[in-house]
């Protein structure tokens, strides 16, 4: 429960987003699955715990991240349109 409560962590993010479209429970199991394979690997290869952040979802398809803002904007009676920062 402590790892989902945490709005910045890995699996803080994927228990909200998985709870959205399966349920808190199930969505609770899948935080602990997730878990149990991270420890597993710990402890047989012997690394550190490396944590992938809040916004790994984000960095890993950026493009999914701009539709969910634009339909969630577009709900809302908004229009957005995104352009590149230049420096």
């Amino acid at each position: 429960m402590v790892a989902i409560r945490n709005k910045n962590s890995y699996l803080g993010v994927f228990f909200r987003r998985l709870a959205a479209r399966r349920g808190g429970k199930r969505a609770l199991v899948a935080v602990m699955h997730k878990l149990a394979i991270a420890i597993w690997h710990v402890l047989h290869d012997k690394t550190h715990y490396r944590e992938l952040g809040a916004d790994h979802f984000t960095r890993r398809d950026p493009e999914r991240a701009m539709r969910r803002m634009l339909k969630e904007a577009n709900s809302l009676g908004l229009t957005i349109r995104f352009e590149p920062i230049t420096a």
